[in-house]
């Protein structure tokens, strides 16, 4: 059975080329417009990976994965960030809220599916 991936990203451009990339590999795509959209989606389905961005109306990434990581179902469940923010300090903050690994945009989708691909297992 397909691994499913909930997608989180306010640039409809960056959630396409996500999805276009992991389900070419694959996976089943779930995609979700901010924050607050993909805690609700996450909350209504089990998701085997969370890829998020950071900045994000309504609710940010970093809120996001300390939310998810408050609910059983995904205190294990591996969590991207997929952002341009690339200081360390951005990636203190992740690692502090319990996020699997950092990409940075733009992506090579070559190496998104590699990293995928290393923390489902």
């Amino acid at each position: 059975m397909a691994k499913k991936i909930l997608t989180v990203d306010d640039a409809a451009s960056i959630r396409q080329m996500v999805a276009f990339t992991l389900k070419g590999a694959g996976y089943e795509v779930v995609e979700a417009v901010d924050g607050q959209d993909g805690l609700n989606k996450a909350k209504s389905g089990q998701f085997d990976l969370v890829l998020t961005d950071q900045n994000m109306p309504k609710m940010d990434g970093l809120t996001l994965i300390k939310s998810l990581r408050t609910l059983p179902q995904y205190s294990r469940t591996p969590i991207l960030m997929l952002t341009t923010e690339s200081s360390d300090d951005m990636k203190a903050k992740g690692r502090a809220a319990r996020a699997t690994g950092w990409l940075v945009k733009p992506f090579d989708p070559a190496k998104l599916l590699e990293v995928v691909k290393k923390v489902l297992g």
